[in-house]
């Protein structure tokens, strides 16, 4: 089943969480972690997103976002 809409409030921070499976590896290498960073800073880019913070470790990534339309 697929998940609802997420809400989306101006200027309020929106948690961001991506995580394996059963707390699985989502990364193999510090590559791939240099690589989520780079597409990050890509995506934002192209957005009127801003990143606050984000933690990265080898089984998930935490960020807060807010997005600046209003």
């Amino acid at each position: 089943m697929a998940r609802l809409p997420r809400i989306v409030i101006p200027n309020q921070p929106l948690h961001i969480m991506h995580r394996g499976n059963n707390h699985q590896d989502i990364f193999e290498s510090e590559e791939d972690m240099v690589r989520i960073i780079e597409d990050i800073a890509y995506a934002l880019s192209k957005t009127d997103c801003y990143l606050h913070a984000y933690v990265i470790i080898t089984n998930c990534i935490v960020s807060p976002v807010v997005n600046g339309f209003t």
